[in-house]
């Protein structure tokens, strides 16, 4: 017998990668999961008490819609992780061609199909936090609005193109990939650039602890996206390269950019947010006004009232109370 060790003839790296990215995945399911729990619990705990913070139910739906894709997709791939190495072991090409024609069988197909839209629940909550906190300036809308469809009308191109498809193969995929981590990317931009010179404005008029809440949130906004957006550009560069590292972060990332999205909904039902309504206490939220009259919406869109406790300032475009 010989005592040097047996080495299949396949690709361990590329089976390695895969499973590795399934464990991963399994990790990133487990946060999703209880951080899916801890914010549906703080939504319905303040819903009970009377505590107007939670303005928009619609969030229940939101996370619970999110979830149960996220579950099924997680369950699909749990399944077909399971006929690689167990089911199909015995298949012409062995495990390696099984992770390479993943696109012929139809169970990858509906977990595909499921993180798609779940990404599309994603976008569209990160498009309308931006249009609150621009409180709808048609620059803003138009140039994410345009994005937003751009990336769902790419995601069902790659759907159309999947079957029996290699997924790397697949060039739509590449540009839905820049194009979501983009909007991702822009939206983090944006958002800290607004409150940061929202703050700049406030800070003649009211004390730092009032001005921290913006602080605050930029840092939420930041860190909430900053993971997402680092795998988003791991995956896509590795992608583009046709290299294996891409299993450790395909079937992860879905589950982190609704984790990311999830710490900004705690904070939002923990009235730590930045909104288009008023409100008192430590909630602040700031918002655009229209002047009075009829004068046009962009006309007026330089004109900042901000509440923090019970003072109530309004700023115009140089800074000023007026």
């Amino acid at each position: 017998m010989s005592s040097g060790s047996y080495t299949p003839d396949t690709n361990l790296w590329l089976e390695r990668s895969r499973l590795i990215g399934m464990i991963l995945g399994a990790v990133s399911y487990g946060m999703l999961f209880l951080l899916t729990i801890q914010t549906a619990k703080i939504i319905l705990h303040r819903r009970r008490h009377g505590q107007s913070v939670v303005r928009h139910p619609w969030l229940l739906g939101y996370i619970c819609i999110t979830f149960v894709l996220a579950t099924i997709g997680f369950a699909g791939n749990v399944k077909y992780t399971e006929m690689i190495w167990i089911d199909l072991r015995d298949a012409p090409g062995g495990p390696a061609a099984l992770i390479e024609d993943e696109l012929n069988y139809s169970i990858n197909l509906m977990a595909l199909t499921c993180y798609y839209i779940m990404e599309w629940f994603m976008q569209a909550l990160l498009l309308h936090r931006c249009f609150v906190i621009f409180n709808g300036n048609k620059y803003v809308a138009i140039s994410m609005g345009v994005l937003f469809l751009t990336m769902v009308g790419l995601s069902i191109l790659i759907l159309a193109e999947a079957s029996g498809a290699v997924f790397y193969n697949i060039n739509s995929q590449l540009a839905y990939l820049c194009i979501e981590v983009g909007m991702t990317v822009i939206y983090t931009l944006l958002v800290a650039g607004r409150l940061s010179r929202s703050r700049r404005r406030m800070k003649a008029f009211v004390s730092n602890e009032d001005l921290h809440i913006y602080s605050e949130f930029v840092t939420i906004v930041v860190e909430s996206a900053a993971l997402y957006s680092v795998l988003g550009i791991i995956f896509i560069i590795s992608f583009a390269l046709h290299s294996n590292i891409s299993n450790l972060v395909f079937l992860a990332i879905s589950h982190v950019q609704a984790i990311a999205q999830l710490l900004i909904i705690i904070r939002v039902a923990q009235g730590r947010s930045v909104g288009p309504q008023t409100s008192s206490g430590s909630h602040l939220e700031f918002a655009v006004f229209k002047s009075e009259g009829n004068v046009p919406y962009q006309e007026s869109m330089g004109t900042d009232a901000t509440v923090v406790g019970s003072s109530t300032w309004k700023l115009n475009k140089s800074g000023g109370e007026v």
